[in-house]
């Protein structure tokens, strides 16, 4: 069927009849827009109106079909061609309109995936649920987007479902590395009284301190930790552990922007401060905004000042002592007193610092109530 041809047909006729394309339109009951289209060629009238216009242009439908004037002698072929170009026409139409409403399906869903991964927290069940909707709801419109036989279209939406499925991980993956945060695929969630633990296909992801200002997060992708084994520490292990605070080793107290990242990064921070240094007698103060015992819930005064003193004395080589002050109390430490009395510093603290010693000989240490209050007993000078 040779849409340009019956287009131009359409016109001869029209203008036959002395006709504008807004009169031909206002006798059909459309727009001239319509009749533009079908002169144009893109486009034919629907079978609603096409008898009615042939009326007005006084020819058959099948002069119309065929886009010419038939004569006797081949009116029959030319009618059963037009026939079943008709109905191949027809069934490009529907074609095309399902095709559309399927790739409008597809992108629906994709739509409500990326909503599901925007909204919702990444803690929250339904970020999960709504993404794998959107999965099921875009490979039901890849299903119709191709005319197959139903066994092929199952195959290839099950293929389909699989694929987007596994990129839905292969992301959330991503996101979980890129930002610490819980997984949205989680298999498994377990709570205990000091983390949540949340398992998921390529990692395991451990939330500790939840809900407090020392919360942290361990992404463990070579699954190597276990409940019993996971680095727990009463800070915020992103900021105050030594893969973090090495960035900030300086070899002399005085350099205000090292000194103040260093302890920006420190427990206790978290409630403010301010710091001064006497660079006379190598002295670093730091006047915390808080009062001591409003911190002190399961020692965390001690073991926030025994770790920032053997951090401190670690990674500012020439620091001589240091005083915290709160609205409360004063405590004062001198590297001398941190050399003698604190098991293990020099293995610390060595020329290089030893990351391994530090999270085992600190880090690990501030777990064991018994031996912060023997120690911090011993340093310390209230």
């Amino acid at each position: 069927m040779n849409q340009e041809k019956i287009g131009k047909f359409i016109a001869t006729l029209r203008k036959e009849q002395n006709l504008t394309q807004e009169e031909l339109a206002e006798k059909l009951g459309i727009t001239a827009k319509a009749v533009s289209k079908w002169e144009c060629g893109k486009g034919l009238p629907d079978a609603s109106i096409m008898l009615e216009l042939c009326q007005i242009l006084k020819i058959t439908v099948n002069d119309l079909l065929s886009g010419e004037r038939v004569d006797k002698e081949n009116y029959q072929k030319k009618l059963e061609k037009n026939i079943i170009d008709t109905i191949d026409y027809s069934n490009k139409i529907v074609d095309e309109k399902n095709r559309k409403i399927a790739i409008f399906i597809m992108l629906l869903g994709i739509f409500l995936i990326f909503n599901a991964f925007s909204v919702f927290p990444t803690e929250s069940s339904w970020g999960s649920i709504f993404s794998v909707m959107g999965l099921l709801i875009s490979t039901l419109g890849f299903i119709n987007l191709k005319k197959n036989k139903i066994f092929k279209k199952l195959f290839l939406g099950l293929i389909y479902f699989i694929m987007g499925f596994i990129l839905l991980i292969i992301l959330d993956y991503g996101n979980v590395v890129l930002n610490k945060v819980p997984p949205r695929f989680s298999y498994l969630i377990k709570t205990t009284e000091d983390m949540i633990i949340y398992k998921s296909p390529l990692c395991n992801v451990y939330r500790i301190n939840r809900n407090t200002k020392n919360e942290y997060y361990i992404v463990d992708t070579k699954k190597e930790y276990t409940e019993e084994n996971v680095p727990i520490i009463p800070f915020n292990r992103d900021k105050s552990g030594i893969e973090n605070l090495i960035h900030y080793k300086n070899s002399y107290v005085g350099n205000n922007s090292n000194d103040s990242h260093l302890i920006d990064n420190l427990p206790l921070a978290e409630y403010g401060y301010v710091f001064e240094i006497d660079t006379a007698n190598l002295g670093l103060t730091i006047d915390y905004h808080i009062t001591d015992w409003y911190v002190n819930g399961n020692h965390y005064l001690e073991k926030s000042l025994l770790y920032n003193s053997v951090s401190i004395f670690t990674l500012i080589n020439n620091v001589k002592q240091i005083t915290f002050n709160f609205s409360g109390n004063t405590y004062t430490v001198t590297r001398n007193q941190v050399e003698e009395l604190y098991p293990h510093f020099k293995d610390i603290s060595d020329k290089e610092i030893n990351q391994n010693n530090f999270n085992e000989y600190l880090e690990s240490k501030m777990n064991d109530n018994d031996f912060v209050l023997n120690i911090f007993q011993k340093i310390f000078v209230n």
